[in-house]
């Protein structure tokens, strides 16, 4: 009998034991932080998903991933070309504020983004979060501005534009500059494994390094920047994608960016991590129209990459995380990629930087579209970092062509009805409010990073 007791005694503690444990992995699980997916396309327009409009390129997987979360209708962001675009997303901050909004860098660069700035990945380093940039960086390629010091435990893939490589003679060139003498890196970490690697299997490679890297950090929180160096000109697909687009190379590449997004998010879905995963997909700016149709498209948007019409630098941003994410929702109110930093560190808990920022936290959207948050003006920097726009509520000004115009763009999306003389006063307020603020921005601007030394 003693020993009966005995064993059911020890039968009874092993259960409690157990359930102990199962209550504590499940506390675990509703209560860790979540994972961050952030995929950034590189020169997508507005017009380039069949969930934005598109009718001749097919993107399931995007259509899908709105339908399943929510789209965004007037999501900018902070310039309308490519480096100051980047840094802007990874550190909330204007890139006038980082000394970063002159343009893009070049493989004969002697700048980037410098070390002492906060990213995304520094922020959730404390917070535990195994870090990882996968893709195109373009912030830098000088040892001390490569990802490994910006916060990434991780680094796979290109240091600036796949265009910026002596294999691409035929290219213009971001800078106008045709035949560059560079040859396009491939690199793991900091090292160089391969010079001018075959591009059609970018979208293929890169996408499966990420799967990789959600595999072995499926048991911890883990920030995956996902920066596909497509469909920047020139445009490749892999064998499996070429010719099966009516709309040709481009609809190619834009379709097999939306396969890569379907195989992350049924990634997620396998390891049971997507209800604690928020994924965000949205890209750098406009489409770049000069190459015609291996370029994209801005849908009814005015303008292109390089400009600050809405087509430079209004752009899809889709966002997902199943039963913390309002499903099949279209946000309309106006937000930035400046916003997403803030973000990311009230749903994670962790404080914003010391350093000022200038995005805003929007998580309360992500549960309700319809929850008016506070205004924030929004300011349109040219590719050449000179202020050309504000945008207040419906109404932005911007300056071209040696003078101001004013577009209601709610009412008119594609800017075609100048209001100036219409609203005189308002047009007069808000250039004042311009102004102010670059003056500001000009006086808060801090040191961009610079080669310390040469051989860097």
């Amino acid at each position: 009998m003693d020993i009966i007791n005995y064993s059911i005694n020890i039968a009874l503690r092993f259960i409690l034991l157990l359930v102990n444990v199962v209550f504590t992995l499940n506390c675990k699980s509703e209560n860790s932080n979540p994972n961050i997916i952030l995929i950034f396309a590189d020169d997508l327009g507005y017009g380039d998903l069949s969930c934005y409009g598109n009718p001749t390129i097919k993107t399931p997987e995007l259509d899908k991933m709105a339908q399943e979360g929510m789209k965004f209708t007037q999501f900018y962001v902070a310039a309308p070309v490519c480096s100051p675009s980047r840094a802007a997303i990874l550190t909330g901050c204007y890139p006038k504020r980082l000394g970063l909004h002159k343009g893009v860098l070049f493989p004969h660069s002697e700048i980037g983004l410098n070390p002492n700035e906060v990213t995304i990945a520094k922020l959730l380093k404390p917070q535990g979060y195994k870090t990882a940039c996968i893709g195109k960086w373009h912030l830098g390629h000088h040892k001390r501005f490569l990802p490994t010091n910006h916060g990434f435990d991780i680094f796979y893939g290109t240091p600036f534009s796949n265009d910026m490589s002596n294999k691409e003679q035929d290219l213009l060139g971001e800078d106008g500059i045709k035949n560059y003498r560079y040859k396009l890196p491939l690199m793991q970490g900091n090292d160089t494994i391969e010079f001018n690697p075959d591009q059609r299997f970018f979208t293929r490679t890169f996408t499966e390094k990420s799967l990789e890297f959600i595999d072995d950090n499926k048991a911890n929180p883990f920030f995956l920047y996902l920066a596909h160096p497509m469909p920047h000109v020139p445009v490749y697909a892999s064998p499996e994608f070429e010719g099966n687009s009516i709309r040709g190379k481009y609809g190619d590449t834009i379709e097999e960016l939306d396969w890569s997004v379907g195989q992350i998010l049924n990634k997620l879905k396998e390891l049971k991590l997507d209800k604690n995963t928020l994924v965000m997909f949205t890209s750098d700016n406009g489409p770049w129209k000069l190459y015609k149709t291996d370029g994209g498209s801005s849908g009814p948007l005015r303008g292109a990459k390089g400009s600050t019409w809405e087509g430079g630098m209004r752009e899809p941003f889709i966002v997902w995380s199943p039963g913390k994410v309002q499903e099949g929702k279209i946000c309309t109110q106006v937000v930035s990629s400046m916003d997403i930093m803030p973000t990311i560190a009230k749903l994670t808990k962790t404080n914003i930087p010391e350093n000022k920022i200038d995005g805003r936290d929007i998580s309360v959207l992500f549960n309700d579209c319809e929850q008016k948050i506070e205004e924030n003006p929004f300011y349109y920097y040219s590719k050449k970092g000179r202020i050309e726009g504000i945008r207040i509520g419906a109404y932005k000004l911007v300056f071209f062509n040696q003078k101001y115009h004013l577009y209601n763009v709610e009412e008119d999306i594609s800017e075609e009805y100048d209001l100036a003389n219409k609203y005189p006063e308002k047009l007069e307020k808000l250039k004042k409010q311009l102004q102010t603020f670059d003056s500001l921005l000009e006086r808060e601007a801090r040191e961009v990073g610079r080669v310390k030394n040469t051989l860097e």
